[in-house]
């Protein structure tokens, strides 16, 4: 994308937040008594209808729960408005790009003489004559509620962020920003979602946290400072020289990857050493800073051509996850491609990030780039299986008040399980501030060397998601908010804790820089002495510790850890003792968009 088109998504993100955030800061303080400066009113007003009186309670609830996690009044009433106009603002960037995709008719392009909604009036004639355009937004509703059966972190509209809807006037100058001629073209675009994700945050609220705190004083502040662009040849060229390479190696470069992967470096007549096959539903990659999920989408088309390979291998080796080759799990190509983009979703393609707002964007990227796999393979709309869940982690604490949380232990009737979850709630408090950083999976060592686990995980992490979700569907009107923030905070830690247990082929990144948060100091500089002086020496160092043997981490950071005396520790204990570089690229100044850092690009590889 050029810089003409970004700019122009700049201004159009902007103006969209600016509108949205205006229009439900008015509805919060005059209809929900919920104020910018923290103030809420203990009851709801006789003015509410009793429909109003409920979405009140969510609103509430949500912000309690902010300020649970730590927040002051003031910043939790206001990151919940952020949370309302950046979810509002996505879902609309959503319909715009499935448009394009044809994954959705015609909806919002020409409001409401939009084709999709003409055709729903049909069913519904009297639709139109209900006021304030309220037929147009049932329409609107119900394809979010379609949608929300595989998108369901973006479109679920029981998620606290989706009670606030905005004013007609408002509806109306947001699709006309979204409909401007100068974005007509960026719709069809895989990047344009990150663009959206990145200039949400604009520059004067960098520079004013800057300006206020040289360290990042919380987990938002952290993500906020860090939303940085990976440009597309970046991220083929790690992508190439791990998960492409590896396959080359595997395939003993017999491979369509090798004129593929146009980045992949290869030295004339050299000698490969021996690399195992996989199937390919054991090759794991992780991206342990996801953002809106650039590196997982690209390397989502190289997995897909590595499937059909694997199927044609007639030495093929068996899965780890099935016991069986490829071949005998489908019985033909056309099996496996009704198949395929699920499959890479739920075996290959994991990400974390500390920012809820990734988790919108990353999921609904790799949904979009699994429906356009599919058409490109040739399957329609019924053939295709359903795709309900992509390993995408919000590494955030788990917050609950003390008694949903005895309430939970009692459902889980096993003690042992109950002071498993009671030290994971412990484990996770710094999570939304150190993220992938913190070694969750040690919880696990501690409980085994306890003799307290027996054969407690895999089973814990999955009798856990049993009991949320026995949990969550007791929930009554009263509690049901709280219950849900409950059970989404326990899902993302359960599944952070499944993600780091496991080792990696490939670990892909464009890792968080400069200090880390004012808050997680002292846990950070204990967990990570060789590597404490800036964040991304410590996720390489975390990157290296989840490969398997000869696995590959690829990933772009500042390059002064190659040659300043302060990372030495880092060169010498990290780098070469357990991943020396098999790749470099000395990128300089000017990749990250405006992030003001010399970088480099390179790629380490695991010692066997």
């Amino acid at each position: 994308m050029d810089k003409d088109t970004r700019n122009a998504i700049d201004r159009a993100t902007q103006r969209a937040r600016k509108l949205l955030e205006e229009d439900f800061a008015a509805q919060l303080e005059g209809d929900f008594d919920v104020h910018r400066d923290g103030a809420v009113a203990a009851k709801a007003g006789s003015h509410l209808s009793a429909r109003q009186t409920f979405q009140r309670e969510r609103i509430v609830a949500a912000v309690e729960h902010k300020r649970a996690a730590g927040m002051s009044a003031v910043d939790a009433a206001r990151d919940y408005l952020r949370d309302a106009a950046f979810t509002t603002l996505n879902r609309f960037v959503a319909l715009k790009m499935l448009e394009a995709r044809d994954l959705v008719q015609e909806c919002i392009t020409k409001g409401e003489q939009s084709a999709g909604y003409r055709e729903f009036c049909g069913m519904a004639p009297g639709l139109p004559l209900l006021p304030d355009g309220a037929g147009y937004r049932l329409y609107i509703e119900s394809l979010f509620d379609e949608l929300s059966t595989e998108v369901k972190v973006l479109f679920d509209r029981r998620d606290p962020s989706s009670v606030l809807w905005p004013k007609r006037a408002t509806f109306e100058l947001l699709l006309e920003i979204l409909n401007a001629t100068e974005l007509a073209r960026v719709w069809s675009e895989d990047e344009t979602i990150g663009w959206v994700y990145q200039f949400f945050n604009g520059q004067d609220e960098r520079r004013k946290m800057r300006e206020e705190s040289q360290a990042p004083r919380n987990s938002r502040e952290l993500a906020v400072r860090n939303q940085f662009f990976t440009p597309r040849y970046v991220v083929q060229f790690l992508t190439d020289n791990t998960l492409g390479r590896i396959w080359y190696e595997m395939r003993g470069t017999k491979t369509v990857l090798a004129e593929r992967c146009e980045y992949m470096v290869r030295k004339p007549g050299e000698e490969l050493a021996p690399r195992a096959k996989k199937d390919p539903r054991d090759l794991r990659v992780l991206d342990p800073a996801c953002g809106s999920g650039h590196f997982l989408l690209y390397a989502f088309d190289l997995l897909l051509a590595i499937y059909e390979e694997a199927y044609a291998d007639p030495e093929s080796p068996t899965s780890e996850a099935t016991g069986r080759t490829l071949a005998e799990d489908y019985q033909s190509l056309q099996a496996l491609r009704m198949a395929l983009p699920g499959v890479v979703l739920a075996h290959n393609l994991h990400g974390v990030d500390i920012d809820p707002r990734c988790a919108q964007i990353a999921q609904l990227a790799l949904w979009m780039r699994a429906q356009r796999a599919y058409r490109d393979l040739g399957i329609g709309r019924d053939e295709r299986a359903l795709i309900r869940r992509s390993k995408i982690v919000v590494a955030e604490p788990l917050v609950a008040d003390e008694q949903l949380a005895k309430e939970f232990v009692a459902k889980l009737g096993d003690a042992e399980l109950g002071r498993m979850f009671t030290s994971l709630v412990e484990s996770l408090n710094l999570a939304g501030d150190l993220g992938f950083l913190l070694r969750v999976e040690q919880l696990v060592v501690r409980q085994a060397k306890s003799g307290k686990t027996g054969d407690l995980f895999a089973p814990p992490e999955q009798r856990i998601r049993d009991a949320l979700d026995r949990f969550a569907r007791e929930e009554t009107s009263a509690t049901s908010t709280r219950r849900r923030l409950f059970t989404d905070d326990t899902a993302h830690g359960v599944a952070l804790l499944t993600i780091v247990e496991k080792k990696f082929d490939i670990v892909l990144m464009n890792p968080p820089f400069g200090q880390g948060s004012t808050r997680a100091k002292r846990e950070f500089d204990r967990a990570y002495p060789l590597t404490k002086n800036d964040l991304y020496s410590a996720f390489i160092e975390r990157g290296i510790e989840l490969l398997s043997a000869c696995g590959r981490v690829g990933a772009i950071t500042s390059r002064t850890g190659f040659f300043l005396s302060s990372f030495q520790k880092w060169r010498e204990d990290v780098l070469l003792k357990r991943a020396p570089p098999v790749v470099f690229a000395d990128l300089g100044q000017g990749v990250l968009d405006s992030a003001i850092v010399e970088t480099a690009a390179y790629c380490l590889q695991a010692r066997s």
